[in-house]
């Protein structure tokens, strides 16, 4: 009699069989990764959004730059050249002490009216007859836009034009605010004379070319060119005679212009 038996599979193959019918559900199996093979996430997304931060960070801060600059422009124009006036006038007196020419008469007085144009920058100056004598009245000019300085001798009636001496000659600005505190008493000018010599020269046909402000002080005048002595020297008797004085002052002192033809 024959028996016949059946033998069972090894034990290891049946991992694998499992293992087949496991791939065999198909969506059903899930794989699974392990910590450390994670995908990394994209950074292209990230970078753009922080470059369009930094951009509209930017952009604000120009925006709030302008909005100063503008704010700030508003402020001078409206609240700060407003205090000044457009035009300023002043009467003025001032003592000084001649110790060449008046040695004995002590403290002179000399007044003016000044116009200051702080805008068109110049300033405007009559001087009327001087209570002492010895210097005539004039109206003068000085133009910083042209840089031209015209003296129109009322005595004479003639004008005289020459290069502003911006050494002798305040701008309108800082002289508008020295007449301000002469006229608040708190500060006063130095009481000295200095002196410039200066020789007519050439006769000035065309007019136009001194600016607006000069023309219409000089129109239909004799009007001659002045040169600066280059060396000073006192004046003799003869010359004396040929020579005007215009005493003035717009800075912290007296000038006296003295005007001599060419001889």
């Amino acid at each position: 009699m024959v028996k016949i038996g059946v033998q069972q599979p090894p034990a290891a193959l049946k991992p694998e069989k499992e293992k087949e019918k496991a791939g065999g559900d198909g969506a059903a199996g899930t794989v699974l990764l392990p910590p450390g093979a994670e995908e990394p996430a994209p950074t292209v997304q990230g970078r753009r959004s922080s470059l369009s931060g930094v951009c509209y960070l930017t952009m604000g801060l120009l925006v709030l730059l302008l909005g100063l600059v503008f704010a700030s422009m508003y402020v001078y124009r409206y609240f700060f050249i407003t205090q000044l006036p457009r035009e300023s006038v002043f009467h003025c007196g001032v003592l000084y002490e001649d110790s060449v020419y008046s040695p004995f008469k002590g403290q002179l007085e000399l007044h003016e009216d000044v116009k200051i144009y702080i805008e068109e920058n110049y300033e405007q100056i009559n001087v009327p007859v001087p209570q002492f004598g010895g210097s005539d009245p004039a109206d003068i000019i000085h133009d910083f836009q042209r840089g031209l300085t015209a003296y129109h001798d009322i005595t004479l009636d003639k004008c005289y034009v020459i290069e502003l001496n911006t050494t002798i000659v305040m701008p309108p600005r800082n002289l508008w605010e020295l007449l301000v505190n002469v006229k608040k008493g708190t500060y006063l000018p130095q009481t000295y004379i200095i002196q410039e010599e200066m020789i007519a020269t050439e006769h000035v046909s065309d007019m136009e070319q001194l600016g607006s402000f000069i023309y219409r002080l000089c129109s239909g005048k004799e009007t001659y060119r002045l040169k600066r002595r280059s060396a000073r020297r006192r004046i003799s008797r003869r010359e004396a005679g040929n020579c005007h004085r215009i005493r003035h002052f717009e800075n912290t002192f007296v000038v006296e212009t003295v005007i001599c033809k060419k001889s």
